[in-house]
């Protein structure tokens, strides 16, 4: 970012006071609430008005409705923590923010899931996946691609529902320009992001680590975390420098937390991730660990070898390729990684002037940050 590189963040003096360690984290908690709140309604808002143009529509939103608020809320909690951080007063119009940055979730991961063959998500079915389930047993031909393109309508009906919610969010203020080009950043950098891994999954061989956080930074730690902190600290009024500030501490536990998510991507329980644990595998995928792990001869000879597999249209072996992760020593180097950019972040902030129940909150992240990468 241009002025990322600021160290210093100043409160506005005319702001309210903002909240200190004691009364953030309820006041969060309840913009949480009134976040969920706000997103079941928006729903059922959207499937009303889809029932007018079809039932099978009308059943579309039915399904998002029962899905899609089962997330962690995390970007709606950053969002609220920016806004505190300069004091910010209306919550209203922050709770829609905040909303709106959940829906552009939803639509994103759904998109992923289509881009990443993926069929579970939180341990369910993905959307396409219950369409293809759908198609199937309606013996329409080319099933997978049927629930495929379901999928890609949802979640062009999700984004722009985001997109809207966000320009309602901050009509007739003056901070709308900045904010807005906040959020519409996250979905330019997503939209970057998603395309980078695509082809990154085409070389010979896994991309650089360089190239992978580039691409992470862009695919979901950008969006994830330093949009809504930058967007809900412009949405209180603060200076587009001192929110860049504040933006670059998302910027590492944004890596950080992606980092530990490769790791757990591919060595996690799929009961506790709710996803498979060798769909990056069974990709290509480029992921932080087999960047570190082609510096192994053995991994890297293995890790090309599977990617020579996979262009003569044969089945990689995702086992053999997980044991030759783990032989190399790179899950142990990216929690490492991880670790110094959760430290990093955490010096950041502790050098910015912020009030002390932030610095808790963000101290209280970067340690759920720390304990996925252990």
């Amino acid at each position: 970012m241009d002025d990322a590189s600021a160290d210093t963040a100043t409160l506005a003096p005319d702001r309210p006071p903002a909240p200190d360690a004691g009364t953030i984290r309820p006041a969060i908690d309840g913009d949480i609430h009134a976040v969920q709140s706000l997103l079941a309604s928006q729903l059922a808002r959207q499937r009303r008005r889809a029932e007018r143009l079809s039932a099978e529509a009308a059943r579309l939103w039915r399904r998002l409705e029962s899905t899609v608020p089962g997330g962690k809320m995390t970007r709606p909690r950053l969002v609220a923590l920016g806004f505190d951080a300069f004091g910010g007063g209306d919550r209203e119009p922050m709770h829609r923010l905040a909303c709106a940055f959940e829906l552009l979730h939803a639509a994103l991961l759904i998109h992923d899931d289509v881009i990443d063959r993926d069929v579970l998500r939180r341990g369910n079915p993905t959307v396409g996946a219950s369409y293809a389930e759908r198609a199937a047993a309606q013996r329409a031909p080319h099933a997978r691609h049927a629930g495929d393109s379901v999928a890609i309508i949802a979640g062009d009906l999700l984004l722009a529902a985001a997109v809207r919610l966000a320009a309602d969010a901050v009509a007739g203020r003056r901070e709308a320009d900045d904010v807005l080009d906040a959020f519409h950043g996250a979905v330019e950098a997503a939209a970057a992001g998603e395309l980078e891994d695509v082809l990154l999954s085409w070389g010979d061989e896994p991309a650089p680590l360089a190239d992978v956080l580039r691409m992470e930074r862009l695919k979901t730690a950008y969006y994830s975390f330093e949009a809504p902190l930058r967007a809900g600290a412009l949405l209180a009024g603060a200076d587009p420098v001192a929110a860049a500030a504040l933006a670059a501490v998302g910027r590492e536990l944004g890596a950080a937390y992606q980092i530990a998510d490769d790791v757990l991507g591919t060595f996690g329980h799929p009961g506790a991730t709710g996803k498979p644990s060798d769909s990056d595998l069974r990709e290509g995928k480029s992921t932080v660990l087999t960047a570190l792990a082609v510096q192994d001869p053995e991994a890297a000879s293995l890790l090309r070898a599977d990617r020579d597999a996979r262009r003569r249209g044969e089945d990689p072996d995702p086992a053999a390729a997980k044991r030759a992760l783990q032989a190399s020593g790179a899950p142990g180097e990216a929690r490492r990684i991880a670790s110094a950019l959760c430290r990093s972040a955490l010096d950041r902030a502790a050098g910015l002037k912020l009030p002390s129940g932030v610095v808790l909150e963000i101290e209280r992240l970067g340690a759920l940050v720390m304990q996925r990468c252990s």
